[in-house]
């Protein structure tokens, strides 16, 4: 029988983009997602491989209804992606973040044992859990402690220690990784992304000028393409009840990122400060150690800065001229 693949939150930036690597680079494998009703990204992030998927509607803040699928699947291996994961957006509805991203991992988890499927899961993290870092773990390792500043943080912290409950009580196999930052063209609301659309959308003459927030953080930026094969990688070869950090090796100020983008724009780009684009609290100093995920898995980032960053424009000019037309 072949292999079978669950993926929660499967029409969002990330669940789409895991989909996809898996359909093109996996062929023998049977992907099945799970989506919120009428969910308002499949159209847009799916529609592309919606013949080689299965989507599954299922609400996983309610267990009856993610036992239902589960049941019905029966899946080999489960990536968690489904999350309210705007960081930003987290500070004007702590309590609706806190809550689907706490109870939608806890019933998927709790799923799992109920019905006793044997199932891995590769719980997919964030390196907002470890907060603001002191200099002196840099760079940061799986054992730094953990100082959540964002209610969207404290609710991956939870997700996280739930996983090792399950995997330490009950048998679960949870493999929890930790992303840094990617550079993910379906996400509007992370810097990049925004970045590079503002600056399509200043070349297709749609707006005037391009807005910012803070430009002082320090990030570390990886391709999408290569994030979504270290989920798969460690899918296949990391170990239950460890914690992998897993991210790339360009190290860049966000104001660098910028500067970048104005380089390669097509025209001038004038830019001003926007203080509604600034967190309460920011993360500013994120700068990962992978060393343990790599020994154990061998695996190498292919794609350079400068792919990322053509593949990134690229997308963004599209949807660009897209909007230009629908003006005609």
């Amino acid at each position: 029988m072949a292999e079978k693949i669950l993926i929660t939150g499967i029409s969002g930036s990330g669940g789409s983009y895991l989909a996809e690597h898996i359909v093109n680079h996996q062929p023998d494998v049977e992907v099945h997602g799970i989506a919120r009703w009428h969910s308002t990204t499949s159209k847009n992030n799916l529609s592309h491989i919606s013949d080689k998927i299965t989507v599954h509607e299922c609400d996983l803040t309610d267990l009856s209804s993610v036992l239902r699928v589960m049941e019905k699947v029966q899946p080999d291996g489960i990536f968690n992606l489904a999350s309210h994961a705007n960081v930003r957006a987290c500070f004007d509805t702590p309590l609706s973040v806190l809550q689907n991203n706490i109870f939608s991992t806890a019933n998927l988890f709790e799923a799992v044992r109920l019905l006793k499927l044997d199932s891995v899961i590769q719980h997919c993290s964030t390196s907002e859990v470890y907060g603001q870092v002191d200099p002196k773990n840099i760079p940061i390792q799986e054992d730094c402690p953990i100082n959540p500043s964002s209610p969207y943080a404290v609710s991956k912290t939870t997700q996280d220690f739930l996983g090792y409950t399950y995997f330490l009580n009950f048998g679960v196999k949870i493999i929890r990784t930790r992303m840094f930052s990617y550079i993910n063209p379906r996400r509007d609301d992370l810097f990049a992304t925004s970045f590079a659309l503002q600056v399509a959308r200043v070349e297709a003459g749609l707006q005037d000028k391009l807005r910012h927030g803070n430009l002082d953080s320090v990030r570390t930026l990886i391709d999408v393409r290569d994030a979504m094969e270290s989920y798969w990688v460690a899918y296949k070869k990391c170990t239950p009840g460890e914690i992998y950090n897993l991210g790339g090796d360009q190290v860049i100020k966000v104001g660098e990122f910028l500067d970048v983008l104005k380089k390669l724009a097509k025209t001038k780009i004038h830019s001003e400060v926007d203080p509604a684009l600034f967190r309460p609290t920011d993360v500013t100093l994120q700068i990962p150690d992978t060393s343990k995920f790599e020994k154990e898995t061998g695996w190498k980032s292919q794609y350079s800065f400068e792919d990322s960053v053509e593949f990134l424009l690229n997308h963004c000019r599209m949807r660009a001229a897209a909007e230009k037309r629908a003006l005609l």
